[in-house]
């Protein structure tokens, strides 16, 4: 039973890394930094699980502002800006770190680390008494925490490659607050069960899949580009 339901929660995980990795197809990231991001991705649940419940304690708000706390900030700000600090600390100085598409790779890859052990806790306690709840994760809690990532990844690198030191921090604070809000908002709709939102929940989604899937084609385009002038000196 562990073994399949471990399966069920890895799946997705692979799936999506295994794509991200084959789309950095110029300049390939090195495994063993790749895998010692997701490592670091998985080992952050345990910071996230003290600040998420230290803040659900000062939660006092009413009603839907309870829901909207919970939302962007217990689960919104704390889980991004752990995810956020794995890239900062291991990779965003590193040598290894040498076009954009990287913050985007390595965000995705710290992301799915997380997703990964969170889509694990979830499956071994609700499991039992919702056995499609893997499914569910699945389709659609993993592929939003990499969603997320490609907007942290693109951000981190605009932060990298910045001309002064005001415009790297401008952008590695939208590197922080913006997958907030967009996890915040994600988290939102399905929490607030509110009609009027729940029609819009699919657009939304749709929305962030085309967004970041054009932030993740501009990096690509980059590093093709790059690769090309190289191969031609």
């Amino acid at each position: 039973m562990f073994i399949r339901l471990l399966i069920i929660a890895i799946t997705p995980a692979i799936s999506i890394g295994l794509a991200v990795y084959l789309s950095d197809r110029y300049d390939k990231e090195p495994f063993h930094l790749l895998l010692k991001t997701f490592l670091f991705g998985a080992l952050i649940v345990i910071p996230v699980i003290v600040v998420e419940r230290i803040l659900t304690g000062l939660n006092i708000f009413p009603g839907i502002f309870n829901i909207a706390f919970t939302a962007f900030i217990v689960a919104g700000f704390t889980e991004e800006f752990f995810k956020r600090e794995v890239v900062l600390r291991l990779v965003y100085k590193s040598k290894d770190f040498n076009e954009k598409l990287d913050g985007i790779v390595y965000a995705v890859f710290s992301a799915l680390g997380f997703a990964t052990v969170e889509n694990v806790m979830y499956l071994l306690k609700f499991s039992s008494y919702n056995p499609y709840i893997g499914i569910y994760r699945g389709i659609l809690s993993v592929p939003a925490h990499s969603v997320f990532a490609v907007t942290m990844g693109y951000y981190l690198s605009l932060a990298k490659y910045s001309d002064t030191r005001k415009e790297e921090i401008n952008y590695l604070k939208k590197s922080l607050y913006i997958p907030m809000i967009l996890h915040g908002f994600f988290n939102f709709i399905l929490m607030a069960k509110i009609q009027l939102l729940a029609i819009l929940f699919i657009p939304y989604v749709l929305y962030l899949w085309k967004s970041n899937q054009s932030k993740l084609n501009r990096y690509i385009k980059e590093s093709k580009i790059k690769h090309d002038i190289n191969n031609k000196k």
